[in-house]
């Protein structure tokens, strides 16, 4: 009886044939390897080498033995600059007196009565004579104070008032007192409002302690002085 064979598959069948074994023999293994893992047996790469002695074996949990022990944490000690923060104190104290300055500056008064004392004699005519400014009698050596701000512009003796200071202020205007006892200003010294700049005396022609006050406006013009001081709120 005559035996059929099958003629053999082409080379490019036999290729993929072969890698279809492949390729079963594969899933096959990673089959077998779930089924290990399942029933607890170690699959091969699960294998765990024993440590050759109870010291690296210690060491391998972090317990004893000759392994570097854990990193030890170091507190950061923060320097301070000394100089530093003593600019800082430095500074804010500055700005803290100039605010205060500020403050006073805003704060104190623009116009003071020159003197503080019994009001005795107006602006006009007095037996026949012009009077051109107002006395205010106090007791002798009393303060007398600038009226306004203002720079110095003569300090020292004037006929008929004995000793006197004039001021001159922003606007022109110039104050003059008169009669003083004592004066504590000079030539070109600048002053505020309330600084005392002498003393009531009763020099020159003068028939008692008394301050003589007069206002001389921008042109030079002697004017009231009382509806000067009452304007800026000042009453004497």
């Amino acid at each position: 009886m005559r035996s059929h064979r099958l003629p053999p598959p082409p080379s490019a069948l036999r290729g993929r044939i072969v890698v279809a074994a492949v390729a079963i023999g594969a899933f096959g293994a990673a089959g077998a390897g779930h089924a290990l893992q399942a029933t607890g047996a170690p699959a091969p790469s699960d294998e765990v080498t024993p440590l050759a002695n109870a010291t690296d074996g210690a060491a391998a949990f972090g317990i004893g033995g000759t392994a570097p022990a854990a990193p030890q944490v170091l507190q950061v000690v923060k320097h301070t600059d000394a100089s530093a923060e003593a600019s800082k104190l430095t500074k804010s104290q500055r700005i803290t007196e100039e605010r205060e300055a500020a403050e006073a500056e805003a704060n104190r008064p623009k116009y003071v009565a020159p003197a503080h004392g019994t009001f005795s004699s107006g602006f006009g005519y007095r037996d026949g004579a012009m009077h051109y400014g107002i006395d205010i009698a106090a007791p002798l050596g009393s303060p007398i104070y600038a009226a306004a701000d203002g720079v110095v512009i003569e300090a020292g003796p004037a006929s008929g008032f004995g000793l006197w200071v004039r001021i001159q202020h922003p606007d022109g205007t110039i104050t003059v007192y008169g009669h003083m006892y004592y004066f504590s200003v000079e030539k070109g010294q600048q002053v505020h409002a309330g600084d005392q700049i002498a003393q009531v005396g009763n020099n020159g022609v003068s028939f008692g302690a008394h301050l003589h006050f007069e206002v001389w406006d921008a042109n030079g013009l002697k004017t009231n002085p009382l509806p000067w001081l009452n304007k800026a709120g000042v009453t004497v």
